[in-house]
């Protein structure tokens, strides 16, 4: 019985093509988010606030403007806050509203860079580096264009210094930050363990049965919904559609260590599904948040503006990618 158990499942198979690579794959996970957590923790990115003043200048805002961009590095929900108070005091017209709001998004990305790219790393390898790359560069693209069209719509600003009222949540202690770090790992470890492992078994099995040979039928091809997207890359892509960028990584992963799939098509799909996924995410992360704020139909407005332009840029640097990458 127990023989042909064995002879039934391969063994050095199973630990060559499952076991071994997703261990791995989990210590380099830890390691990843536990440096990522620090980093957040610590609030090391604190130099980057520096450029706000020279940036919201070049944008004809103003320095509550400023004040909103540098918080963003640390809070988006503060730097909002910040920002629906002092339209409600009439110190920005609604116009400004927008632009500091779309200008906040850059930030808003670097305070969450950390944690994506030790996330991202494990997976995709060198890929993770593509995949990070353009979505920084989107939102540099964004800030860039937000800071063109702002100066040519809105009026000159009185010359000043920007205030930077920074976010006053910074660790007062090691201990503090200790438990800080500590907290956030215990936290998303666990989450990230409980999709990491069973999808990365899933994707093993079906990319062993041929289930994802057999999705040519209905994607990918020159008959296919999505032509530029490898058949393969299908469920990363699907994954990526339900907002699940965990998931949708340890898909790709998994795929990327069979090595039946290029790196290429594996970004191509994540940012094909970070693309399409934008109304998701929008429901799931910000409309609840952006509705405690500012008043209903300017909350939603602000979503739509924000995530629209967000979709336009990482299109076009998705099309880059495809047609040049």
């Amino acid at each position: 019985m127990h023989t042909e158990l064995f002879s039934f499942v391969d063994v050095d198979m199973l630990w060559s093509g499952l076991f071994r690579p997703l261990l791995r794959l989990i210590i380099s996970i830890s390691l990843g988010l536990a440096i990522g957590n620090i980093i957040e923790a610590l609030h090391w990115s604190r130099f980057l606030a520096r450029i706000s003043s020279p940036l919201v200048r070049m944008a004809h805002l103003q320095d509550v403007s400023g004040a909103a961009f540098t918080m963003a590095f640390f809070s988006s929900i503060t730097a909002n806050t910040y920002l629906a108070e002092q339209y409600e005091q009439g110190k920005i017209v609604r116009k400004e509203l927008y632009f500091s709001n779309l200008l906040n998004s850059a930030p808003v990305l670097f305070l969450h860079l950390p944690s994506l790219f030790f996330l991202a790393v494990p997976f995709l390898g060198k890929a993770a580096f593509w995949y990070v790359g353009i979505i920084v560069s989107a939102a540099l693209f964004r800030t860039l264009g937000t800071v063109v069209v702002g100066r040519m719509v809105l009026p000159p600003t009185p010359e000043g210094c920007v205030t930077c009222e920074l976010d006053d949540s910074a660790p007062k202690s090691f201990a503090e930050a200790f438990q800080r770090v500590v907290s956030r790992f215990s936290r998303r470890i666990r989450r990230v363990l409980l999709i990491t492992i069973p999808v990365y078994v899933l994707v093993f099995i079906l990319n062993r049965s041929g289930f994802f040979t057999a999705l040519n039928e209905v994607i990918g091809g020159s008959n296919g919904l999505l032509p530029f997207i490898n058949p393969q890359a299908a469920g990363v892509l699907l994954l990526s559609l339900a907002a699940e960028i965990t998931a949708a990584m340890a898909a790709a992963g998994a795929l990327l260590t069979e090595g039946t799939i290029q790196s290429k098509d594996i970004v191509l799909a994540l940012l094909a599904g970070n693309i399409l996924s934008s109304p998701m995410r929008a429901l799931r992360h910000q409309l609840a948040t952006y509705m405690g704020i500012f008043p209903p139909r300017l909350a939603l407005w602000l979503i739509f503006c924000n995530q629209s332009v967000r979709a336009v840029s990482l299109i076009v640097f998705t099309l880059l990618y495809y047609f040049w990458g």
